[in-house]
């Protein structure tokens, strides 16, 4: 790795870099990484669940799990789950079920007889788990679940009950064949017939030998379209009985009485504080999603800087990379994963720092980080969908093969768009946010109240800033002014732009569910909702400016020298090709003109000119080693690729014809 390389990689790190080396030193590709050959569905889930054994004796194990979770290193834990993004996803998504979402709900929403039973069995993997959450009827309206949680003062018992098939709780991992204990989630409900909001319940599922429990059926979702080491599968309960002790408590308990106490006195609010404490999931996700996406264009990069094709002015053939329009497919997603990744160690050091800070965080701060993990998780799987394919096309018929990982990586993430919340339910949340101004409990309001809520705002809502105010206050100032040519050659320019695309679009969503009439509940929902994808483009608008504001944070931070000029480089070509993604809105509203649309296409030339000698050193920097990307495209005059030459079957940039 060349010395900018290298210092490239500390900056790209972040706070936790001793977790990143220490997983590159440990986490052996042969142990850890996907199989080499085709396995059957019960073989993948058995060494699946062997690897999960095995990362137990790593130190990785008990990361963001104590029975003192005042000292629980909980950006640690996702640096390492992040970390395990680069190698099998299924390891990732079954490692991510046991210990961030299995363990994570005993930690956050149990108390401390909790912790001491359960945490440390649950971080060896001695006690596996699933997370049971999702209903087939449900989906992502968590706050409807069907289940119910019913309190029985007789025995002082939890009678725990799926009242219809459409309350079956679905797509639970780990559940098919290795959990023994789940986190089921439903309707508390005491004797009387109260009824308390969703809380969540520690059932046994399974005995020791592995078969099912009374009361309790055990489906298998069977067949997925990837993750195919992850055993996802299906519970019902019939007036299956659990010890009251089994509720998670923290914000919701009740006595032998069966008198029911909760520190929140909302069922609303309790609802949405006890989602918010699960807040890393969702946060590991969007990390995971970069991890692959970064595998992704490390390898369509080196394929691209090798593989020749078709003679250029000289007689030779033209590397890939050098074509523009092979450019033009990686370097753009190349500068907006780094966009990503330094806005991703921002919002790990944020959740850590909120999470550390437990009750006693500040509710404000909690929904911030509430809104930007929803933002950046969004931001960080749409891309990695996207950009995965691009990289299989960019590699050709080399990147349709199984043995080079593509069209793997594309399978195992695709679903990434859907867990840990839906990306268009995400972008709504992010949006109704933005608009109520941090509103308390936004996730709470519904269309009418959000509506409402926008009424009563005298003023377009203020855009909450992600990194150093002085420092976006200072680029802003020096800002050369609104011309776009001289706008985007400038890093305060270039926020201007983003940022002005951000509050014009949330002024006008303000003006037009403003118009609404708030006390006709239907007219306000038929508002809110023929308005859906403008408030979608809010919160879009939304994450395009905070990835550049974490970028030239970044860069603000990097010493000067070359590394950091290549960082402003890179960040010029994130900037000036999302202002070129969205020219069409900067046309229409007038903040370009047609001969600066026209020119802004040559100014992204230009930097993809510039940035292309740099493109192997900007995928060193990420710094995964080269075992974990065992594929031929790394390696373009392998086996593989010589004898499809031969065949003479080359048509196409990159492309392989069989016919």
């Amino acid at each position: 790795m060349s010395d900018v390389a290298d210092a490239l990689r500390s900056s790209l790190d972040g706070p936790w870099a001793e977790v990143r080396e220490l997983a590159r030193r440990q986490i052996e590709p042969g142990r850890f990484g996907p199989p080499e050959t085709d396995l059957s569905t019960e073989d993948y889930r058995a060494r699946v669940l062997d690897q999960l054994l095995d990362l137990a004796s790593l130190g990785f194990a008990g990361l963001g799990l104590s029975t003192d979770q005042g000292s629980a290193d909980q950006g640690a834990s996702v640096t390492a789950f992040e970390m395990l993004g680069h190698g099998d996803l299924s390891l990732f998504v079954k490692a991510g079920v046991q210990r961030g979402l299995f363990g994570g709900a005993v930690a956050a929403l149990g108390t401390e007889r909790h912790h001491e039973r359960y945490l440390e069995p649950i971080a060896q993997a001695r006690l596996l788990g699933c997370f049971a959450m999702t209903e087939t009827g449900r989906g992502s309206d968590v706050q409807s679940l069907r289940t119910t949680i019913t309190h029985d003062p007789a025995t002082d018992e939890l009678v725990v009950h799926t009242p219809d098939p459409s309350a079956r709780k679905d797509y639970i991992g780990n559940a098919a064949r290795d959990g023994r204990m789940a986190a089921v989630f439903g309707q508390l409900v005491t004797a009387d017939g109260t009824g308390h909001g969703v809380h969540c319940v520690l059932v046994p599922v399974r005995d020791d030998a592995g078969r099912a429990l009374p009361g309790v059926t055990i489906g298998d979702c069977g067949g997925k379209a990837g993750l195919p080491g992850v055993d996802n599968g299906r519970f019902t309960f019939d007036h299956v009985r659990v010890p009251r002790d089994n509720l998670l408590d923290r914000y919701g308990a009740i006595d032998a009485e069966g008198t029911y106490s909760s520190p929140i006195e909302s069922d609303g609010r309790r609802f949405f504080t006890m989602l918010s404490t699960l807040v890393r999931g969702r946060i590991t996700v969007g990390a995971a999603a970069g991890s692959a996406t970064r595998n992704a264009l490390t390898l369509a990069t080196i394929y691209g800087l090798h593989r020749r094709q078709f003679a250029g002015l000289d007689g030779q053939d033209v590397v890939l990379l050098d074509y523009r329009v092979h450019q033009r497919k990686l370097l753009p997603a190349l500068a907006r994963s780094y966009a990503l990744m330094y806005a991703q160690n921002d919002l790990t050091r944020t959740m850590h720092e909120v999470l550390r800070a437990g009750d006693d965080a500040d509710e404000r701060d909690r929904r911030r980080l509430e809104t930007r993990a929803a933002a950046l998780k969004v931001a960080s799987t749409s891309h990695a969908s996207t950009t995965i394919q691009t990289c299989r096309e960019a590699c050709g018929g080399a990147g349709y093969l199984s043995f080079n990982r593509l069209g793997k990586l594309r399978a195992d993430t695709d679903v990434f768009t859907t867990f840990e919340g839906d990306n268009t339910v995400l972008l709504q949340l992010v949006g109704k946010s933005l608009l109520t101004s941090y509103a308390s409990q936004f996730e709470d309001l519904n269309a009418v109240q959000t509506v409402a809520t926008v009424a009563r705002q005298a003023g377009a809502a203020l855009l909450e800033r992600t990194i150093s105010g002085s420092l976006v206050q200072r680029l802003l100032t020096g800002a050369p002014g609104r011309d776009a040519d001289d706008a985007l050659g400038d890093r305060g320019g270039q926020l201007a732009l983003l940022t002005d695309r951000e509050e014009h679009v949330l002024e006008t969503l303000a003006a037009r569910l403003r118009r609404a009439d708030r006390d006709d509940p239907r007219q306000a929902w038929q508002t809110f909702d023929a308005a859906g994808e403008h408030v979608l483009e809010a919160a879009r608008a939304h994450t395009d400016r905070i990835l550049l504001e974490a970028f030239a944070a970044a860069i603000d931070e990097c010493p000067p020298g070359e590394a950091h000029d290549l960082l402003d480089l890179v960040a010029d070509l994130f900037a000036c090709s999302t202002v070129e993604a969205h020219r069409a809105w900067y046309l229409e509203h007038g903040r370009l003109s047609p001969e600066q649309a026209k020119r802004l296409t040559g100014r992204v030339d230009d930097l993809l000119a510039q940035v292309r000698p740099h493109a192997q050193t900007l995928v060193d920097a990420f710094a995964i080693p080269r075992e974990w990307l065992a594929s031929d495209l790394l390696d373009p005059l392998s086996s593989t690729e010589v004898e499809a030459s031969v065949q003479g079957a080359v048509s196409g940039q990159g492309g392989i014809t069989t016919g």
